[in-house]
């Protein structure tokens, strides 16, 4: 195989290619949908929002700051700044706010302040990094804590798979703060996903619940895959990206090898296609897709592979080219007069059959927008890390 600087070198034309065709559709997609807080999209293809605390509502934003970041077009910049400000009545829901803080303000407002030094960027990430903080668990016997994911009684002892992508705003208040409490906390619960999310064949449990007095495993819950014990692939794109940002922000070997580990399962379960599934071990039918994983999963095995001698980074840079040229073909929607980019994206693997018009099924989501563009540019050489 090819190590990874030839096959970044071999891809660079068609990586030029596709972002041109991004960049076409978002230039006309970010003035339009510019005082919204985009999320999917309706039946006639454009952007819908939900409540202001949806974790979901950081991509937009996000997304338009990468095209910014990249092309220098000052209407990404001004649709950024104006989800920013839309934003601001969710930022103080503390009731209702959950651990997914990081998707929504280190994205945005972390992503705008590293852009422009704006302070009142930085005033929210930082609000929010301690919000985030604060939902830390400590069991009684001060072993490995936690992050709670959701509120409620019911979900008190639970943390989920997915927070392992909002841990950079916790590494980040560490850096800015020059105060290690929010570094500690990331790395504590890094290190328990690693115990107690992280199967030994490298597939991901996407719920957890803990013991309160030691912190350890009670049980686990399928979550948004098929059912307890399978693999939600989203799930798995969460940990290998997740694992693959603990180590470049601590260089802790661990968190490396944990996210190889995640990157090996993942592959040797696309790889048939290169079109992940919505859960790697659900029945063979119906299909179902979930092109976010993908994209996902794309971002992860680039920034794994960077982190790898060469040679070996060839295999994970050549899993994440052909998961985007695979998608791309069979999933992108480039078409200006609509909204929606990347589509076959999954919510959760549905209780019922297709059939029965699910409409979490094979949809755009905004977040698949986001990680696909940030894998092609990724593949351009981009060096904007906004985790």
């Amino acid at each position: 195989m090819k190590n990874y600087k030839e096959i970044i070198a071999e891809n660079l034309a068609w990586a030029k290619e596709i972002f041109a065709k991004i960049d076409s559709k978002m230039s006309s997609v970010t003035i339009r949908s510019r005082n919204k807080v985009a999320d999917g999209v309706d039946e006639n293809g454009f952007h819908v929002e939900k409540e202001r605390t949806w974790w979901c509502n950081g991509f937009w934003g996000g997304l338009n700051l990468l095209l910014y970041n990249y092309t220098k077009n000052e209407n990404y910049l001004l649709t950024a700044e104006s989800n920013e400000k839309l934003m601001d009545e969710g930022l103080v829901q503390i009731d209702t706010i959950h651990h997914d803080v990081g998707f929504m303000w280190y994205l945005l407002s972390g992503a705008h302040y590293a852009l422009t030094g704006d302070k009142a960027s930085r005033t929210r990430a930082l609000f929010a990094a301690t919000t985030l903080s604060s939902r830390y668990v400590i069991p009684d016997n001060h072993d490995l804590g936690f992050i709670k994911a959701w509120n409620g009684r019911g979900a008190y002892n639970w943390s989920i798979v997915d927070c392992l992508m909002n841990l950079p705003l916790l590494y980040w208040a560490s850096e800015e703060l020059d105060d290690d409490r929010f570094k500690r906390i990331a790395m504590s619960h890094a290190d328990m996903s690693i115990r107690d999310h992280l199967r030994d064949d490298g597939s991901i449990a996407h719920i957890v619940e803990h013991s309160r007095e030691t912190g350890e495993l009670v049980k686990t819950y399928g979550g948004q895959g098929y059912a307890e014990g399978t693999s939600w692939s989203r799930g798995q794109a969460w940990g290998l990206y997740g694992f693959t940002i603990s180590y470049i922000h601590t260089g802790e070997e661990r968190y490396l090898n944990a996210a190889k580990k995640v990157a090996n399962y993942f592959i040797a379960n696309c790889c048939d296609d290169w079109l992940p599934r919505v859960d790697f071990r659900a029945p063979s039918e119906p299909v179902l897709y979930d092109a976010t994983a993908g994209a996902c999963a794309a971002c992860g095995l680039i920034e794994l592979a960077k982190r790898l001698p060469e040679n070996e980074g060839g295999m994970y840079i050549h899993a994440a080219v052909n998961i985007l040229k695979a998608m791309t073909e069979k999933f992108t929607d480039f078409d200006p007069a609509n909204d929606h980019m990347l589509g076959y994206g999954t919510v959760r693997y549905p209780a019922e059959s297709v059939l029965t018009g699910d409409p979490g099924v094979h949809i755009s989501i905004i977040y698949g927008d986001y990680f696909y563009t940030e894998a092609i540019l990724k593949l351009l050489g981009s060096e904007f890390f906004t985790w």
